[in-house]
Formats: C-alpha cells, structure tokens, sequence
C-alpha cells in the first residue's frame, strides 16, 4: 500500500481558526507534503507560509494525527500542530488553494466536509479550553 506523510498547522488566533478552502471547495487545515530531509515541524513551518502567507510559531507540545484512505487508494496520514501566527498579512499563494480565511472556531466545524477534520477541531476545542 502506497503512503504519504503531510503536516500543517491549526492556527489559533483569538476565537478564529485558520482555514483554506480548496480549489476543489472543501476547507480544511493549511498542510502539505514532507520533502526529503525536513522535518513534521519545518514542514508545517513552510506550508502554512506557502499556502496563506502567514508566519507561524508551532507548538511541538501539541499535535494532533490523523489518516484516511485517498479516493487513490493511497493511504495518508497528517500531523497538524497548534500554532500561533506571527504576522497577519493574509493571501492566498498556492495554486491548490482557492482562498485562505480566519474563521470563528464555532462556526469552522460547519465549513469542514471531513468527520476526520471535524474530530480534529473538537480535540483542538479541548486543547484551548
């Protein structure tokens, strides 16, 4: 069975969470691929600059995994750490991402599509309790 490793960030901001929204329509957490010789941390690091141009400071402390089974067959597994931002100079970058947007942590559970992202957001609900 084919796997990909991919890590992101939730970044907390106030009562907002950051989420993009996929060209595809669905939101979710900013995350991508691992390259070669990086690790979870710097790659979370690079995505969430990449994907909504904001600098983040990631808490090792608290991360939280999950996995799914892609449409592709191939099995994924996502490290997403809790983050805060540094800058606030929001724009969407990449190519994948149709936008990028800090959204009420209340509400965000109704934009995400995947029950998987939904019980990271409750674990996150939890963690900044």
């Amino acid at each position: 069975m084919k796997k990909e490793k991919s890590c992101g960030a939730i970044v907390i901001n106030d009562d907002k969470v950051l989420l993009v929204k996929q060209n595809l329509g669905h939101y979710g957490f900013p995350k991508g691929h691992m390259e070669e010789n990086e690790t979870e941390e710097e790659t979370a690091i690079r995505e969430v600059k990449e994907e909504t141009n904001i600098d983040i400071i990631v808490d090792t402390n608290k991360k939280i995994t999950t996995s799914y089974m892609m449409s592709n067959g191939v099995f994924k597994e996502v490290v997403l750490f809790m983050a805060t931002n540094e800058n606030d100079d929001l724009k969407s970058q990449d190519n994948e991402i149709e936008g990028c947007f800090w959204i009420d942590i209340k509400e965000a559970r109704n934009l995400l599509k995947y029950d998987n992202l939904k019980k990271v957001l409750d674990e996150v609900e939890e963690l900044i309790k």
